[in-house]
């Protein structure tokens, strides 16, 4: 099954350019395939892809010279779009997902349900405002833009931790991890759900 999107969304603040691919055996890109134009957030979302089991790309220009805010959320919602249309009607995935992960210092846990429904539950008390230059505020723009994009449940809690970028690794590793458990094929031409259909 080729489960793969190319999408690009522009507006006056930014234009997005994503390539996204869902496969059991790709080459998951590393960060030179991912630039926003803000280090940290790539060094994020490329943590995302790795975990995740995804071959992502993206180019994103910004009006960073605004704030961080517009690229952050419009990534997300472009990604989110992205799953979305691979998923089409949700038939053959695993469909919940779970990942309770560490990063030294720092725990974090995420559960998903790709179900066609958009619902952002986040427990987040980041040990600092800023990661760097990054605002650790805008995790929560680009999981929201994400789970309502894409029709997803999602759950983010950080569970302990001192250091905030290893507080923001841990949340995005453990979302990669839920999402591969979720997209992961069960061999069934089925849509997982009793009613026959997910929305």
């Amino acid at each position: 099954m080729e489960r793969r999107c190319e999408l690009t969304r522009k507006t006056l603040e930014t234009e997005i350019k994503i390539k996204l691919e869902i496969s059991d055996s790709i080459d998951v890109t590393g960060e030179d395939g991912i630039d926003t134009g803000i280090p940290f957030f790539d060094h994020m979302l490329a943590q995302l892809a790795k975990h995740g089991g995804l071959s992502l790309r993206i180019q994103a220009t910004g009006d960073l010279q605004v704030d961080y805010h517009h690229t952050v959320e419009d990534v997300g919602i472009v990604l989110g779009q992205s799953l979305k249309r691979i998923l089409g009607d949700y038939r053959g995935i695993q469909r919940f997902g779970n990942a309770l992960v560490p990063m030294d210092d720092a725990l974090s846990r995420v559960v998903v349900d790709l179900s066609g429904r958009s619902y952002l539950f986040t427990d987040m008390p980041f040990s600092m405002d800023l990661v760097g230059q990054f605002p650790t505020e805008l995790v929560e723009e680009f999981l929201r833009a994400l789970a309502f994009n894409a029709g997803m449940t999602l759950h983010v809690e950080l569970l302990h931790g001192r250091n905030t970028h290893h507080q923001v690794e841990a949340i995005f590793k453990a979302l990669g991890q839920s999402l591969k458990s979720a997209l992961a094929l069960t061999g069934l031409d089925e849509v997982p759900s009793t009613k026959g259909v997910l929305s």
